[in-house]
């Protein structure tokens, strides 16, 4: 009898956003990193430019409670999916 193949599969999808999530944070300190302490140059402007979806504000009217959510913005650089695929890497050794 074959056992359970070692890969993602076996993972929920709550372990999946955790990882995912853990990455950005990596990712997002790499690029903090790398704007401050980087000369200035083609290599900085490299790694350091992002794209930055935007979602929001959200303003929700419920008559007796108002209330607005946002904006919440992502600012996604090679440096950050350099995270995730480093997060992604070791939560696959480990699990």
């Amino acid at each position: 009898m074959i056992g359970p193949s070692r890969g993602s599969s076996k993972h929920r999808p709550g372990f999946h956003a955790l990882v995912l999530c853990i990455g950005f944070v990596v990712g997002g300190t790499f690029t903090q990193v790398a704007r401050r302490f980087l000369p200035a140059g083609a290599v900085k402007e490299f790694l350091t430019t992002g794209v930055t979806p935007e979602l929001g504000p959200l303003h929700i009217d419920l008559v007796i409670l108002k209330f607005a959510i946002g904006p919440i913005a992502l600012d996604v650089s090679l440096l950050s999916l350099v995270g995730v695929l480093i997060a992604y890497l070791i939560a696959r050794s480990l699990f």
